[in-house]
C-alpha cells in the first residue's frame, strides 16, 4: 500500500472509473492506495455497467475519530467503500459487489458498505 500526503500528489492511476478525489479521505485529502480492495471496485464498477458514487472510502485516523467511525473501520486500511444508492436497484448493485470479491456488506437506507476484509453482513436488507 502506498501512502500520499494528498491525493493531488498522486502520479499514475490503474482505475479508470474512479479518481484518486473520489477515494481519498474527505478530511485531509490523504490517500492511502490499496491495490486489491480498488481492483475489487473496479470490478464491481464494470460489472454494473454504471456510474458509482462513493461517499466514503479512505479514511485517515483522524478523520475516522472526527467522524465517529469505529475504532477499527475498514475505511482506515483504505479496503472500505461507502457506495450511494441513488440511481441504482440495490440489489444489482449488491449483486454486482459480491460477485466482484467484496465480502463484507453493510445495509443502510442510502448507501451500500462493502469491504474486501471479511465476510460478515450487517444492518436491514432493503426489501426491493
Amino acid at each position: 500500500m502506498t501512502l500520499y500526503a494528498h491525493h493531488s500528489d498522486v502520479d499514475g492511476w490503474d482505475w479508470p472509473n474512479f479518481s484518486p478525489a473520489e477515494v481519498a479521505c474527505r478530511g485531509t485529502g490523504e490517500l492511502l492506495v490499496n491495490v486489491p480492495a480498488l481492483d475489487t471496485l473496479q470490478a464491481a464498477r464494470d460489472a454494473l455497467g454504471a456510474p458509482m458514487r462513493i461517499n466514503s472510502a479512505y479514511r485517515s485516523p483522524l478523520h475516522n475519530a472526527r467522524v465517529g467511525g469505529a475504532p477499527m473501520s475498514r475505511h482506515k486500511f483504505a479496503d472500505a467503500f461507502d457506495i450511494a444508492l441513488a440511481g441504482h436497484d440495490p440489489e444489482e448493485l449488491e449483486a454486482a459487489c459480491l460477485d466482484a470479491g467484496f465480502q463484507g456488506f453493510g445495509y443502510y437506507q442510502t448507501f451500500l458498505h462493502v469491504d474486501i476484509w471479511n465476510r460478515r453482513m450487517w444492518g436491514a436488507r432493503w426489501n426491493s
